[in-house]
């Protein structure tokens, strides 16, 4: 048993590895970098990355372009035999789309504190009002995937500051000093 569950751990950190691949493609495309792996018996079926900017689409969240490829792929939008990689915590879109498809499994690395629904903002996949329940993993390679939105959000401040600093330049470079020569009054 104990050998099943490390080879597990071990299968889960190659997939998010994936994920964290598809997560970079998210970044070269100035997306902010969350990639996705759905696996079934224990291969990649389907990959998305986030894309919203890009595609002008605010459903386009990695985890919504790898179930439509995977979906489309097998040609069912049922997928109960599938498990999904995701390198940050769903949202609550995403989650219902994952419930509504059926997933059997949902790992993610990085929890999200503003906007994840699997369990720190709200859990939908553990609520009991809901008909389908995914087995969660959460935490697999989380420094990795944390690093990785840590340092884009890091350079992406970094730029509007430089930019906004080159503005303040630019102002300043039109102005003219100069300096007046009046004595000033006596009292």
């Amino acid at each position: 048993m104990a050998g099943d569950t490390q080879l597990d751990l071990e299968a889960d950190r190659a997939f998010m590895h994936l994920a964290l691949d598809q997560a970079q493609n998210a970044w070269l495309l100035g997306e902010v970098p969350v990639g996705a792996v759905i696996v079934r018996a224990g291969q990649v079926i389907a990959t998305g990355y986030n894309r919203p900017i890009g595609e002008h689409d605010p459903t386009a969240h990695a985890e919504i372009v790898a179930l439509r490829q995977a979906a489309h792929l097998l040609g069912n939008y049922r997928l109960p035999d599938c498990t999904l990689y995701v390198t940050l915590e769903p949202c609550a879109m995403c989650a219902m789309a994952l419930l509504h498809a059926r997933f059997a499994r949902v790992v993610f690395g990085a929890h999200d504190p503003k906007t994840g629904a699997a369990g720190s903002v709200v859990d939908l996949f553990a609520d009991p009002r809901l008909n389908h329940h995914c087995s969660i993993t959460a935490g697999v390679e989380q420094t990795a995937c944390s690093n990785l939105l840590q340092e884009f959000f890091r350079e992406r401040r970094r730029a509007q500051k430089s930019q906004q600093d080159s503005a303040h330049e630019a102002c300043l470079s039109g102005i003219e000093v100069t300096e007046l020569d009046i004595d000033p009054p006596l009292i």
